[in-house]
């Protein structure tokens, strides 16, 4: 999972950035107040326990600073992040003629490419001579893998909030649909699975990212429900069920084209939809509530939510 650590504020990201350091460095971080830092959020003196590896740690005095944005597109290649990497230079330059500093290590939670990564740590240490690392977006998220323990402790769950939406329309078409007990004809039956095996899913699923084992294990079995919905929505009578339905894609839709990036495949977003309904649901619906992750596997299957393949007949 990916946390959007743009929601964090600044000493909530300073505490993540102190335990990544205590796994990373030692448990002898130590932590500075919030103010003036001088060049410095937290210090760390002795030898690291695996940085910048295992095999090869470094020793000796760190300085530790974290630099984090509110903004979820930030990058280190923007010239608001330059200027203050370029204002930082000086204070570490002032620390080392007091002998309080051999090795800088720089948090932020902007996303940091190759190229860029080698010109900040050049930057650095062509105008100070101190060996310093910048450790962005990527690798606070592998850090947070490793460990979630982390992830725990700081709760950082509750920024994980499921795509939001008005849920009562699809709650609404949901109970009309079990208590409908839809009969399908032959013809009818053939005609709609005509139709469905127009859609290329496999090409979907990887324009998507829907993992392979979600979609045999348990997408898969939702299938046998999909003609009885497509009959269902398609019956005159009930327009106003097709209606909530229609509504509640296009809201979905719009939601997932917008946090589209703070989900890595796209089982969590229909993991997250289905918690999200299920949270809210009404207690007549509950032995119903597979039905909720049925809906939701055939608006995918129906490319009412999700990428289309392009130029395909769905």
């Amino acid at each position: 999972m990916k946390y959007p650590l743009y929601k964090l504020d600044d000493m909530q990201f300073e505490n993540l950035v102190a335990l990544i350091c205590e796994k990373i460095l030692g448990t002898g971080t130590i932590v500075f107040s919030t103010g003036k830092d001088g060049g410095r959020d937290a210090k760390f003196k002795g030898t690291a326990n695996k940085f910048p590896s295992e095999s090869s740690p470094w020793s000796g005095s760190f300085i530790i600073q974290a630099k984090h944005t509110t903004k979820p597109i930030s990058s280190c290649s923007d010239s608001d992040f330059q200027t203050i990497v370029s204002k930082e230079i000086p204070k570490i330059r002032e620390l080392k003629q007091k002998s309080k500093i051999d090795y800088y290590i720089l948090f932020t939670n902007r996303k940091l490419s190759g190229i860029q990564d080698e010109k900040l740590e050049d930057n650095i240490y062509k105008n100070t001579n101190i060996p310093s690392v910048v450790l962005a977006e990527e690798k606070l998220q592998l850090f947070l893998l490793q460990h979630p323990e982390i992830s725990r402790l700081l709760n950082l769950n509750k920024l994980l909030i499921p795509l939001e939406f008005f849920e009562e329309d699809i709650k609404n078409t949901i109970s009309a649909f079990s208590a409908a007990n839809i009969k399908t004809s032959k013809a009818e039956l053939f005609r709609i699975q005509s139709e469905f095996q127009k859609i290329p899913i496999e090409e979907k699923n990887k324009l998507n990212k829907l993992g392979e084992e979600y979609f045999n294990e348990l997408f898969k079995r939702s299938y046998v429900e999909f003609v009885k919905i497509k009959q269902f929505l398609e019956n005159p009578i009930n327009k106003n069920y097709k209606d909530k339905y229609n509504n509640t894609v296009n809201d979905i839709q719009e939601e997932i084209i917008i946090k589209r990036d703070e989900y890595h495949n796209f089982e969590e977003i229909l993991h997250h939809l289905y918690k999200f309904i299920l949270s809210n649901l009404d207690e007549s619906l509950l032995k119903h509530r597979n039905l909720i992750r049925v809906f939701l596997h055939y608006m995918y299957y129906h490319c009412d939510i999700g990428k289309k393949v392009p130029n395909a007949n769905s």
